[in-house]
């Protein structure tokens, strides 16, 4: 599979995906499906929680502050 496509919009560099729906990129720029682009802090946690949604059980990325 090939890289994402995503640019990050402070740098211009490709971002990294974490989980589906979560990039960052090294300059500290991060994008979320839902919430778009956002400047990261250090005490944020980036995790997948688990949701069940009719019969399956869905693996979602949340961010939790310490």
């Amino acid at each position: 599979m090939e890289a994402s496509k995503r640019i990050c919009p402070n740098c211009g560099r490709k971002m990294k995906q974490q989980f589906i729906g979560l990039f960052h990129c090294k300059c500290g720029t991060s994008w979320r499906r839902d919430i778009g682009f956002f400047e990261r802090t250090p005490d944020m946690v980036f995790s997948l929680e688990r949701k069940k949604v009719r019969n399956k059980v869905k693996q979602l990325p949340t961010i939790h502050h310490k």
